[in-house]
Formats: C-alpha cells, structure tokens, sequence
C-alpha cells in the first residue's frame, strides 16, 4: 500500500509544479465551452427526408383528422379512430377542430370524444393543437378532461369524428 501512496503522492507534486491555479481554471472552461458547443455541430438528416408523414394512418399521429387531438389514439387502444374500445364509453361533451384532409384537399369539423371509464391506455401519445383556441373558449381547447361529464371520470382514449365539411367563406 505505501507504493502506491508513494506513486500518488510523486504524481501529484509533479503536476503541481508543472500547472498552475489559472491553467487548471482555463482548461476547465475550455472543456465547458466546448461541452455546450457540441449541440450545435453539423447533423446528418438526410436519412429522414425519405419519410413521409403517415396522413391516412389512423394509428400514427399525423393522420390528418388528428390535427387537433390531445391524448392517447383509441385506435392503438383497442377502438378505432372513430369508436371506443369496449368498456369505455364516449364523453358526451368534446372539442372540435377542422382538419384538412390532402387526400381530397377539403376541410372538416371533427368533433373529438374522450373516451372514460378506465385508466389511461398509454399507447400512441399524440398531442397536435393546429388550430387550437385558448382556455377562454372551452369547446376549442383539448386541455380539459371531458370524462368529468360521465359518471366514470376515468380518462382511456381519444376517438375523432367528422362532423361535416367546413364551407369556406
């Protein structure tokens, strides 16, 4: 063990006559400098310019009638992007939002239900507010829990249903 406190011990006065305080600051932010810098170098990206956006995937998020959902998709949770899984049931107030759809090049009021009476499903997060009015107009917003409505206020699924087309002006 003395060897080794010996060897320690020559190191470390070896280095302290060789550096200095000022030496020993400055190549500390160097490394800092040079950490918060690393965020910003150049990124190959070029692998993601081949994917499209998945617009008639009614399980992924970029299916355009989800243009202003907030919650899990009903359709990763058992139901489909219209329809609730079994055991929960649809909350009789929503939000609505309108939605463009490429597909037809129209727009449409989709009303979007949340479906209660079970915990939360956890899959297919999608969180998309095109579109979306503040607090101050409840039936625009999707940052309320609509299950407050039902006798289960137990938040599962979202689903989107389309209303009709939105006529433009």
């Amino acid at each position: 063990m003395r060897s080794l406190d010996h060897l320690f011990e020559t190191s470390s006065r070896s280095l302290a006559r060789r550096t200095s305080r000022r030496s020993l600051i400055a190549t500390l932010g160097q490394l800092l400098t040079g950490a918060a810098l690393l965020p910003l170098l150049p990124v190959d990206r070029a692998w993601a310019g081949d994917a499209k956006p998945r617009v008639d995937d009614p399980n992924s998020c970029e299916y355009w009638r989800y243009c202003a959902i907030d919650g899990f998709l009903c359709s990763c949770c058992g139901g489909t992007s219209t329809s609730c899984p079994p055991g929960t049931s649809p909350s009789p107030i929503t939000w609505i939002g309108t939605c463009h759809n490429p597909g037809d090049g129209r727009d449409y009021i989709v009303s979007y239900n949340d479906c209660c009476g079970k915990t939360s499903c956890g899959n297919c997060k999608c969180n998309r507010n095109e579109r979306e009015k503040p607090t101050y107009r409840p039936s625009r917003n999707n940052d309320l829990n609509w299950c407050m409505a039902n006798s289960d206020a137990n938040y599962h699924c979202s689903v989107s249903v389309i209303l009709g087309v939105a006529e433009k002006k």
